[in-house]
């Protein structure tokens, strides 16, 4: 660690509480991805005070951090008050000063629970209620407590919870509000976690338009919960995030005014940034070991509270299909809390789902779910054949189908891959252009560590046309396969004029003779059009063929080509003058 970068507790303590005074809930989630995503180059501690560093977004963004003051921040970037960007920067700084970055990402829940306890640590000095039971890590994150039974046992601070056996504290001036133990987050279901989530927020404003009415929910609900493990810390984030995210996809599911793609804008945009949050999260490495742990209950039931919402979402919204997907590629995946027994349960749920569910399905995640599981199970075959049935009623495309192929991919199982390419190329008919890049992507990673699976590209490449023309095209290109290149252009009619004359270069230098059929036809056509745009098209044909004849060291063949073609169409009076003019008569 270089020896600039030191921050003593004091300075420590001061950048949390401007980090929980400038930034909003959302901003810090973003910054941390960024951070996460390596988006930070160059950071500089000067003597100005300020932390200068680079941010890449979609153009790189200067950063200049003032760590005493971080209102006077500043950033390229467009938005006019504190950005993910001065974020990202400021964890990384923590970093290099051997800081957890964590503790400022949690800056503003962490100083809301303080000012909770302080306030109601006056309130039971004041009223005298002090039973010594408060003890650290164990309290409602709000520090609000009852003693009056003298038991040292913590009361809920709300009426009756279901199944908790607990009864309501004396009534008191001031209305006391939902929160958790380390205890309760341990051993009440995730279900219950949800419903004090609610008890907390009250029956009023559960809807959620925008990313503000977002990020104060989720800063409320982060001000619930004590000091916690973090593997405890890592399910509430997610649940606390679920939540919110609930009350953004539920009005809009039961609001046919704005299903779907209809959503508000501003509503979508604040629903793809908690998903955002959420999958970062879930990216993490999580920080629970196995079965023995105390938390894996929670665990299992985190992954059946996603399926539910899953697999009854609307298809157009994508959240909670997302969200799952994501647990299973990294908490429940074979390098972290998976196993084979796991992976076999899931299966069964999802199956039975099918039956209890009925046309309320939600067809593709629940095909895409199965199939991933299938993955890790090693039955490649039953996954294709799911697949397959599905048919044109899954609408499969690249995207969803990525995250399977990446898991292949990243362990570097190449044939399975190129099987997996093989079986799954049919199915995307309809995508054109960039959304079948990542697909030609992946065959080219194939084709370079198994050159004998080349053949199989191009079947598969052939039968998805015209379809995949880009990614054929661009592996006929990489591949130096001119003539079929050729050929294809060709066959369907394209214009030599609508290419870059860069495309044309190596044909030029590696295969010129395959361009003058090309060029030939295209004049025809062009003289065909029997117009003064089209005969000059026509003449800038005429041209590249003289050099490519020239080229050729065939310079009679083209004078005897040139002198039929003015004499066959001698009638045609604006053909002749471009020719002129072009120094192709004299």
């Amino acid at each position: 660690m270089d020896t600039d970068y030191k921050l003593d507790d004091a300075q420590w303590r001061t950048l949390l509480e401007g980090v929980a005074a400038q930034f909003d809930e959302l901003t810090i989630m973003r910054g941390f991805q960024y951070y996460k995503q390596g988006r930070v180059e160059e950071l500089e501690l000067r003597d100005d005070g300020y932390a200068h560093a680079r941010v890449k977004d979609n153009r790189v963004c200067e950063v200049a951090v003032r760590l005493d003051e971080l209102g006077d921040s500043t950033c390229t970037c467009p938005l006019d008050r504190g950005c993910q960007h001065m974020v990202a920067a400021l964890l990384r700084y923590a970093e290099l000063c051997g800081r957890p970055i964590q503790a400022i990402v949690n800056a503003r829940s962490a100083l809301r629970t303080s000012g909770d306890k302080t306030a109601a640590s006056s309130n039971a000095s004041g009223s005298g209620r002090n039973d010594g039971t408060d003890t650290p890590g164990r309290g409602a994150a709000d520090g609000v407590r009852s003693g009056a039974s003298g038991t040292g046992t913590d009361a809920l601070p709300w009426a009756d919870a279901p199944g908790t056996g607990r009864s309501a504290p004396p009534t008191s001036s001031r209305p006391l509000r939902p929160a958790f133990t380390e205890q309760d987050l341990s051993e009440l279901p995730v279900a219950n976690w949800h419903e004090r989530f609610q008890q907390r927020r009250g029956p009023l404003h559960l809807n959620v338009r925008t990313a503000q009415e977002a990020n104060d929910l989720l800063a409320d609900l982060h001000a619930m919960r004590p000091e916690l493990p973090y593997a405890l810390e890592q399910l509430f984030s997610l649940h606390a995030l679920c939540f919110v995210l609930e009350r953004m996809v539920k009005p809009a599911q039961a609001d046919w005014r704005q299903s779907g793609f209809f959503m508000g804008f501003h509503t979508q945009n604040a629903m793809e940034s908690l998903i955002g949050s959420a999958r970062t999260l879930l990216e993490e490495r999580l920080a629970l070991g196995s079965e023995a742990s105390a938390y894996w209950g929670r665990l299992l039931e985190t992954a059946d509270f996603l399926r539910e919402r899953m697999l009854t979402e609307d298809k157009t919204l994508n959240c909670f299909a997302a969200l799952h997907a994501s647990l299973w590629l990294h908490w429940l995946a074979p390098a972290s809390a998976g196993s084979e027994a796991l992976y076999e349960e899931e299966l069964r749920k999802l199956r039975a789902a099918e039956q209890e569910l009925g046309k309320a399905l939600s067809l593709l995640p629940w095909t895409l779910a199965q199939c991933l599981l299938l993955i890790y199970l090693e039955r490649d075959k039953e996954a294709w054949s799911l697949l397959a049935a599905g048919g044109g009623k899954l609408m499969l495309g690249p995207g969803p189908l990525m995250p399977l192929l990446d898991v292949i991919g990243r362990a570097e199982q190449w044939e399975r891959l190129r099987g997996w390419l093989a079986a799954t190329g049919p199915l995307l008919a309809g995508f054109r252009g960039e959304d079948l890049a990542p697909y030609g992507d992946y065959w080219t990673a194939v084709v370079e560590r198994l050159p004998e699976a080349e053949a199989s590209m191009w079947d598969t490449l052939a039968a998805m046309l015209p379809f995949s023309r880009v990614i054929y095209e661009e592996a006929l290109t990489a591949h130096g396969k001119w003539e079929r290149w050729m050929d294809y252009q060709m066959s369907s009619g394209q214009d030599p004029l609508s290419f870059r004359v860069a495309v044309f270069k190596p044909i030029e230098k590696e295969a010129p003779e395959l361009l003058l059929p090309f060029y030939h036809q295209a004049v025809e056509r062009y003289v065909l059009q029997k117009n003064r745009d089209g005969y000059k098209a026509a003449v800038k044909l005429l041209k590249r063929l003289a050099k490519l004849y020239v080229r050729l060291k065939r310079e009679e063949r083209w004078a005897q080509f040139l002198s039929a073609f003015a004499s066959r169409n001698s009638r045609l009076r604006a053909l002749q003058e471009e020719l002129r003019k072009g120094g192709l008569l004299s």
